[in-house]
């Protein structure tokens, strides 16, 4: 997935580091909100820490979507630029052993979102206290990322209106690409997310005489082999396609043929065209695959996520930025089939989602081997995060100059 080009952590630039003020409050918050981590909905306290500080720093904020928080800092003269962090956990019982680490029993921050949310709020800190002259950054505190419709309530409640921003802004820390890293992509970045579940009939009977019946379990197995043909021989191979089924159920007892099965896994795609021809030839795969032995099949497919499309010049935006702390090779073409919610984003505004590197591990080898995410052990290089606050705040600070710039 990555080139890796490992340089040892003290030959690092150190342009992009924050002050040691910044730097440890930016510590001390991200620890504070990893050990009370709330899963997607329930961020009622997470949104509460993070309503307060803003107003401390003199802003108005506003609840959206329930518990998501949004925010201006800058001039009301001129364009809005966004940047948003997400708020949410996961249901994972945290296997870490970090004087920090979660105090809920069985909620997790092993995504990254306690990073995203602190490093946010730095960038908040830092606009305050240098406010743009021209033009005004949105800070948009989202919920529920990982119940993939946090964007999409937010969206709905306005939260890309009056006025609407001319670009938005997002990041993710990595835990399985180096420190000192940056991964951006133009175009397809990250993968939609389908939820797929099948219900395959049959007829019962007796395994000692299958005969008299019709198995949905035989129906099922060539099914999923079949299902796999998506994308070896249905899709244009240029394009990045999973089909991967995570539960098969079938069956009560040793000895007999059940009546129905059920199947559910998950349909990934990185390209838009191969997104929409997903629904119908699943129908196609689908009973073709168990007609052939007598059963009968229902298909739902639930689309949470389209694909991540980063936009052109966003992207050379991420660049630009990130050029002024890395040197090129640090910088990587990076996308992948996980998805993420940004997306919502991306389709009603140009913006750019990207990646900052955060594994303790310097090799590329050892990177992969690090606990990744949504895993009961991920963690995170805290000093990563000076360049995620460096690359959101410089982006939206160049957005709004070149605006300034368009109108003198």
């Amino acid at each position: 997935m990555f080139s890796f080009h490992p340089t040892p952590k003290e030959d690092l630039l150190v342009s992009w580091r924050l002050p040691e003020e910044e730097r440890n409050e930016l510590i001390s918050f991200r620890r504070e909100l990893h050990q009370h981590p709330e899963l997607s909905w329930q961020e009622f306290e997470t949104s509460r820490r993070v309503f307060e500080r803003l107003e401390a720093l003199g802003l108005t904020p506003r609840r959206m979507a329930k518990t998501g928080v949004v925010a201006e800092v800058g001039s009301q003269e001129g364009p809005v630029v966004a940047l948003r962090a997400d708020l949410d956990a996961l249901p994972i019982q945290e296997a870490t052993d970090l004087p920090f680490a979660s105090e809920h029993q069985g909620v997790m921050h092993a995504c990254g979102h306690d990073a995203h949310t602190a490093c946010l709020m730095v960038v908040a800190k830092r606009l305050v206290a240098n406010p743009p002259s021209y033009g005004r950054v949105r800070l948009i505190f989202q919920p529920a990322e990982e119940d993939t419709d946090g964007a999409d309530m937010m969206i709905r409640e306005g939260v890309l209106a009056d006025p609407e921003p001319i670009a938005i802004y997002g990041a993710h820390v990595w835990s399985q690409m180096p420190s000192g890293y940056v991964g951006v992509n133009a175009g397809p970045t990250m993968g939609s997310v389908d939820h797929l579940e099948i219900e395959i009939t049959g007829r019962g009977g007796h395994g000692a005489v299958p005969h008299t019946a019709i198995d949905p379990i035989v129906a099922g197995a060539n099914l999923v082999m079949s299902l796999q043909t998506l994308v070896s021989r249905r899709i244009d191979p240029m394009h990045s396609v999973v089909v991967s089924i995570g539960q098969f159920e079938a069956g009560t007892a040793f000895n007999v043929i059940p009546e129905t099965a059920k199947l559910t896994g998950t349909v990934r795609t990185l390209e838009r065209e191969a997104w929409e021809q997903i629904p119908a030839l699943l129908e196609t795969i689908v009973h073709q695959a168990v007609a052939a032995h007598g059963c009968e099949a229902k298909l739902t497919l639930t689309r949470s996520l389209r694909p991540l499309i980063n936009h052109e010049r966003e992207t050379e935006v991420v660049r630009k930025v990130a050029q002024a702390y890395l040197p090129d090779e640090r910088i990587l073409p990076t996308k992948m089939l996980a998805g993420e919610d940004f997306s919502a984003f991306l389709e009603q505004i140009p913006g750019c989602f990207f990646f900052v590197g955060s594994a303790f591990e310097k090799s590329e080898a050892d990177a992969m081997k690090a606990a990744p995410h949504h895993n009961p052990r991920f963690m995170l290089d805290e000093e990563s995060f000076d360049l995620v606050v460096r690359i959101l705040e410089d982006s939206a600070r160049y957005e709004l100059n070149e605006a300034h710039k368009a109108v003198l």
